[in-house]
């Protein structure tokens, strides 16, 4: 009887990771032939099946990137952007998490309930305010505008919440016991500890940050200042596009996002699953 349960779990777990390969199969191949087709000819970009000779593989494409303008400064733009900005999130995110998580004042759960319930408001609600805000500021057409107004996040807030919440009382109060003042807590204390959580707040930040097109777009007029995206757009023509160097530019752009997670990986999935449990 005992080999049949072990015989069983073990086929159930194989379905499993069966069922959980396909999936991820799914959402990798459409990416996957994206990349592929980065490298081929421009004469062999929307051949069926894709050609997969190693031999036959060009760089073609992205020779004809460094071309469409000054992709460097681009580039640079963004990891500006992407750094500062995920930096002052994970700095506020933490600072509002420990307030809420462990302090104790008059209105906390309504001041909480009050950020998640900006989760439910539209971004494009909130522009029309922040950009009149931002012009009063002298912030417009400025990278200092679009890293200061998305670096506060409500995701980033309840995440921190709900992981420190996890970290025991006892601990900060043998600190305050020891002399201890609140801001050493939170620096030698609160943050060694929500190390998972800060990884994950930052991952998801910085790919938000590098990702994003919109509010760029809505504040900066400048070239010598676009982000990667919007000199990505920019090759989108009205008649014709090149899709062959568009694919290459996506392909270069994916690459700081994806060595930002597969080095801090462990701290995502840790951080993810330790901040949606604990209430």
């Amino acid at each position: 009887m005992h080999d049949l349960n072990e015989t069983g779990t073990r086929f159930g777990k194989a379905v499993y990771d069966l069922c959980a390969l396909c999936v991820c199969l799914v959402f990798l191949v459409p990416v996957l032939w994206a990349i592929l087709s980065a490298f081929q000819a421009p004469g062999n970009l929307f051949t069926f099946p894709p050609n997969l000779d190693p031999r036959k593989l060009s760089l073609a494409n992205f020779a004809s990137v460094f071309a469409t303008g000054n992709v460097p400064r681009y580039a640079l733009n963004s990891i500006i952007v992407a750094t500062s900005s995920s930096l002052l999130t994970v700095i506020a995110s933490s600072m509002a998490g420990f307030a809420l998580a462990k302090y104790h004042f008059l209105g906390r759960s309504f001041l909480l309930l009050l950020i998640i319930s900006v989760l439910l408001i539209p971004l494009q609600v909130l522009m029309v305010p922040v950009f009149l805000i931002l012009k009063t500021l002298g912030w417009i057409n400025s990278l200092v505008g679009i890293i200061i107004p998305p670096a506060a996040t409500a995701t980033g807030t309840f995440m921190m919440r709900q992981y420190m919440i996890g970290i025991p009382d006892a601990v900060l109060e043998s600190a305050r016991i020891d002399g201890a003042s609140d801001w050493k807590i939170y620096r030698h204390i609160i943050l060694p500890l929500s190390a998972p959580v800060l990884g994950s707040v930052g991952i998801l930040s910085f790919t938000w940050r590098w990702n994003d097109y919109l509010w760029p777009l809505i504040v900066i007029n400048n070239q010598q200042k676009y982000t990667l995206q919007l000199s990505l757009a920019n090759l989108i023509g009205t008649n014709t596009v090149e899709w062959g160097t568009l694919l290459a530019y996506a392909t270069l752009a994916l690459i700081p996002v994806l060595v930002v997670f597969l080095c801090f990986q462990r701290y995502f999935l840790k951080g993810s699953m330790s901040g949606g449990v604990k209430g």
